[in-house]
């Protein structure tokens, strides 16, 4: 039984110290063959770790030698990296950032809305539908195509020169409803790729239990759909984050309109740098949990696991 145990981790190469740790617990007693190949796996896991630290380590001297050894680096350390200005610019990027997360969460919250009902829309079956598939075809069509800068500056900027009664002129609420406007069609198409891409024998199988049309898109097609669009979902999450300080076109006090205002008064560029910064830190979380949900479910595909 030992040998067998032994052999079978050989061939699957799953084998680690924890694993080894728990046989011994559950009775089993490893051959010494398996304590030295784990001792060697820890000591080149170790060796591999010391090896990349000293290599970035070198890596970021290097650099930083050219950097600073750079004919025009003191010209730009003033401009763009005075401490002076960054610790005048933080606070009040901080205080601006907190409208670009309640953008991001209200405008998020409305794109999935309106995006999963394009995408309905546009794989809604029978000749009935065509209008409504024409009209959801050409919205995502147009505010696909149609760059998010122009987007916003007709409603944020034109919308209110119409001076139309009851209709607000708050550049917030404008550009939140640009920002919808547009993610709305990229989101409408990845729903519209996850609905595809279920098999057209789940819906039969559903019908076929007596479940209708509407039953079998809400219970059988929808959830599998979404479950497998998370990723590109995310990803379009996270460019939203980024673009809603492109309400800042309108005077909206946001984080990069906070940091205009320093650089209009000081003609100094730091506080760029530490808006920048700021969403960069913002962005970071949510890629990287956009990365673990991807190779999450990539590997439960792989072991032919439910999506």
């Amino acid at each position: 039984m030992t040998v067998a145990k032994e052999e079978s981790g050989e061939e699957s190469g799953q084998g680690s110290g924890n694993d080894v740790e728990d046989g011994m617990r559950d009775g089993y007693v490893p051959s010494p063959r398996r304590l030295e190949r784990e001792r060697h796996r820890r000591a080149r896991a170790r060796r591999a770790t010391a090896i990349a630290a000293l290599s970035t380590l070198v890596t970021g001297f290097v650099l930083y030698l050219i950097v600073v050894k750079a004919p025009g680096w003191p010209r730009t350390k003033e401009t763009f990296f005075d401490t002076r200005y960054a610790r005048e610019a933080l606070p009040k990027v901080l205080e601006g950032l907190w409208l670009n997360v309640r953008l991001l969460l209200v405008c998020g919250a409305a794109v999935l809305v309106l995006g999963m009902l394009i995408a309905v829309a546009r794989t809604l079956r029978g000749p009935v539908f065509f209008p409504l598939r024409v009209l959801a075809a050409a919205y995502t069509d147009f505010f696909r195509g149609l760059p998010l800068i122009i987007n916003l500056m007709i409603v944020v900027l034109g919308v209110p020169a119409l001076r139309l009664q009851g209709v607000t002129v708050d550049p917030v609420l404008l550009g939140g409803t640009a920002l919808t406007l547009t993610y709305s069609a990229y989101v409408a198409e990845v729903f519209r790729a996850g609905i595809e891409s279920v098999h057209p024998s789940q819906r039969a199988a559903a019908r076929s239990l007596g479940l209708t049309n509407r039953q079998a898109l809400r219970y059988v097609v929808l959830p599998q759909a979404v479950r497998r669009q998370v990723p590109p979902l995310l990803n379009d999450l996270v460019s939203l984050q980024k673009d809603t300080g492109l309400v800042s076109i309108g005077g909206a006090i946001d984080a990069v309109r906070a940091a205009d205002i320093i650089v209009g008064r000081s003609l100094n560029y730091t506080p760029y740098i530490v808006a920048g910064l700021v969403f960069v830190a913002l962005t970071i979380p949510m890629t990287r949990f956009t990365d673990w949900v991807t190779a999450r479910m990539d590997r439960r595909r792989a072991q032919g696991g439910a999506l």
